[in-house]
């Protein structure tokens, strides 16, 4: 059962809408919703039942804990104004790339809470098979992080900022990267006149065998059985399309290399 404790989210975007419902659902009192965009503060203070606002004049100054969920490219600059009169609380930013000890000039009691997830605001989250990555910078804020992450879900972990820094990296392979393949697929598809629906089976079922195989003893296809007459008649195929044949090469090459090295 979540603590009596007061948060305000600071942004609207992605993260902000998918914790924010997370965190009042598991019971935690969401009192306020800061975005410099009124549209997304709107639709999420709306969504949640409380108010917004949009200036950081206007944020309540007695709430517990300030949830910043902002881009990183903007983290550091709104710090000290989401701070200033609101000293005694504890603030948390939730980016995998960013470390704690942005917080360090201006707030007493900071930490991270970083859901390795991706979000998209048209899609549901469940957190319960979220990983959730905590840090902070004292004791009593470590306790108070742990609490709001196993509240959503009972993958919790402490990691440092230089860890969740690789955590951030591997997930930019593993998500980001992978997506852009699944995009790269259904141009050459839909050049072609085909579905990239039929694409769907294939791709659930590599992602299922990485739950009981390691990735590597997963790897198909012609570049780990070192068939290169299919891969040169694919590199002939993407003559027209010389972006995609470098990547083809370097992906094949990589996977070669890998395989022969076993890293």
């Amino acid at each position: 059962m979540a603590t009596n404790k007061r948060i305000v989210l600071i942004g609207a975007g992605n993260v902000a809408t998918h914790l924010g419902r997370g965190v009042q659902k598991a019971g935690w009192e969401v009192v306020q919703v800061y975005s410099r965009t009124e549209a997304s503060a709107s639709e999420l203070a709306s969504c949640l039942g409380v108010p917004f606002v949009t200036s950081l004049d206007e944020v309540c100054t007695d709430a517990d804990i300030y949830l910043v969920m902002v881009k990183d490219a903007v983290l550091q600059e709104l710090i000290p104004d989401v701070v200033k009169g609101r000293e005694e609380a504890l603030f948390v930013h939730t980016a995998g790339s960013m470390p704690m000890d942005v917080w360090q000039d201006c707030a007493c009691r900071y930490g991270v809470l970083y859901p390795m997830q991706t979000f998209s605001k048209s899609r549901e989250v469940d957190f319960a098979s979220v990983s959730f990555f905590v840090e902070a910078n004292g004791e009593p804020e470590l306790e108070v992080l742990k609490e709001l992450a196993a509240s959503l879900s009972d993958k919790v972990y402490e990691a440092t900022s230089a860890q969740r820094t690789y955590l951030h990296m591997a997930a930019v392979f593993a998500c980001n990267f992978a997506n852009h393949m699944y995009a790269l697929s259904a141009h050459l598809l839909e050049k072609n006149g085909l579905p990239f629906g039929a694409m769907l089976p294939l791709i659930d079922e590599t992602a299922r065998k990485v739950h009981g195989l390691h990735p590597r003893n997963a790897q198909t296809g012609p570049a780990v059985r070192k068939d290169g007459n299919v891969m040169n008649k694919h590199l002939e195929m993407l003559a027209e399309e010389p972006e995609l044949r470098e990547i083809y090469k370097m992906i094949s090459n990589s996977i070669s290399h890998s395989e022969r090295n076993e890293v």
